[in-house]
């Protein structure tokens, strides 16, 4: 078994909700990146920080302490995060949280600022980690890399029923937008962006179910062998 999965992908392909229930099956723990990136983001706000400030955002990042537990609540979480010793993870999700995510996570500072935290989760082993610079910048060196994607229109789909689901209001040509803004955002970034490590194993989704898609992840860790070492 690898001991260390990198997992990247777009915005709504399933990366997280799938390594999620991966992680589950095999006993790993799950570990999604963006999660520290939204944890700056609501610090920033709930301190009335211009999210905008690079300056004073990068020192929050710089100065809080960030780790992710496998305890889970009975609330449908996929991890707990905490910072400072403080479970934050009911506030990281709301729809302040996902207007100003985007500008906090293209920021270089504070990617610096969270990268040693996001590895020290990765060196205690068993993790499929989550994001969209996990194997070409968090960890260059995982085991294993896995790159799900999924086609814009069914990322959006994916994302209005999950917000119809939880009795959220939702647009799907809004949210289409979104993405679409957030892919471009992303990919174009001069600071890790989304890219695909030429070692990833590529999995498309955009015609599986949920279950066919965990299903894929499983028997690609299981296929996995590691790398022989060469005589000397």
């Amino acid at each position: 078994m690898p001991s260390i999965i990198a997992v990247d992908g777009p915005a709504g392909s399933g990366k997280s909700t799938v390594s999620f229930a991966v992680a589950q099956r095999i006993g790993y723990l799950f570990v999604d990146t963006g999660a520290f990136y939204r944890a700056i983001t609501f610090l920033a706000l709930e301190q009335h920080i211009d999210p905008h400030d690079s300056a004073q955002v990068v020192t929050l990042a710089e100065h809080v302490h960030l780790d992710m537990t496998p305890d889970l609540d009975d609330d449908g979480r996929q991890y707990t995060l905490v910072a400072d010793g403080r479970d934050i993870t009911p506030d990281i999700h709301s729809p302040q949280v996902d207007a100003h995510v985007s500008v906090i996570s293209a920021d270089p500072g504070v990617r610096t600022a969270i990268l040693g935290a996001q590895r020290g989760l990765a060196t205690r082993g068993r993790v499929i980690m989550a994001g969209r610079d996990i194997g070409t910048v968090v960890l260059p060196d995982a085991n294993l890399k896995i790159y799900i994607d999924a086609s814009l229109e069914k990322r959006a789909e994916r994302r209005y029923q999950q917000r119809i689901r939880n009795g959220e209001p939702g647009s799907l040509d809004a949210i289409r937008e979104g993405l679409r803004q957030r892919d471009l955002v992303d990919s174009g970034r001069e600071t890790a962006p989304l890219l695909r490590a030429e070692d990833a194993e590529y999995l498309d989704t955009s015609d599986l179910s949920f279950e066919q898609a965990v299903d894929a992840v499983y028997e690609i860790i299981m296929a996995w062998q590691p790398p022989v070492q060469s005589a000397m």
